[in-house]
């Protein structure tokens, strides 16, 4: 297998699996490691269903959404880090930028995935943007005592909740046909938002039949993302 990686910087546990679960395990088929850093839980705004359990405590909710996110991430193949921070409201600490910014100089990723920087309906989401973008940008400076200096890699935002309200323009569409089984038995892991799995599932199907009319292909699953930075090329058409 290849040591290349990629990291996936999310907001809450769910986050990587809704949005880039298929990117996940494709990349992952392909030799590319996933890293998967997790600022929270998403104990507080994100479980409602637990919270069905009139027993439930926010300390409870943490740790069951720890085990859901690590039975997704084994499904996908990937390396998950869990940071800890509360949500709701989300507010990174010192010692979380260092150690995302250790593990973008330790992996030297070849692409970074991470919400869109336009969410008015969950800063949780905007703030984890800023968080990964500015990770990034330091993980190239010289001078820091944090090991060898990244690269500049691609940053894919993937689609939010809601894209209208987001500013959000896909530029590229995934065929996720082929993992899609594996996506959906990761989303099943994640009891804490069951209603979320058939409208996922309906995301996909969208995106499937956009992917199909892009290129007359035939997807049937698909994820969507937008790239923040420009992409070089040495020739337009696809290769």
């Amino acid at each position: 297998m290849s040591d290349k990686s990629f990291v996936v910087v999310a907001a809450h546990v769910g986050d990587f699996v809704w949005r880039a679960g298929g990117a996940i395990a494709c990349h992952a088929e392909l030799g590319l490691k996933p890293i998967v850093v997790c600022l929270s839980y998403g104990a507080y705004g994100e479980s409602a269903k637990l919270y069905e359990d009139k027993a439930m405590t926010a300390a409870k909710a943490r740790d069951i959404r720890r085990e859901e996110a690590e039975n997704a991430a084994k499904i996908l193949g990937a390396e998950i880090h869990f940071l800890g921070e509360e949500d709701y409201p989300l507010r990174p600490t010192a010692e979380m930028f260092e150690t995302t910014v250790r593990l973008l100089r330790k992996h030297q990723p070849a692409f970074m995935m991470t919400h869109p920087r336009v969410d008015p309906s969950n800063w949780d989401h905007v703030e984890t943007f800023r968080f990964a973008v500015e990770a990034r940008q330091v993980a190239q400076a010289q001078g820091r005592p944090w090991g060898e200096i990244a690269g500049a890699p691609q940053v894919y935002c993937f689609e939010p909740h809601q894209p209208e309200i987001c500013e959000y323009v896909p530029d590229t569409y995934l065929d996720i046909t082929e993992v899609w089984e594996q996506k959906f038995a990761a989303m099943q892991c994640l009891k804490g938002q069951v209603s979320l799995w058939s409208y996922y599932k309906g995301v996909a199907e969208k995106n499937g039949n956009l992917a199909r009319r892009r290129n007359f292909g035939s997807a049937l699953y698909a994820e969507s993302f937008q790239r923040v930075f420009p992409t070089t090329m040495n020739r337009l058409d696809p290769v």
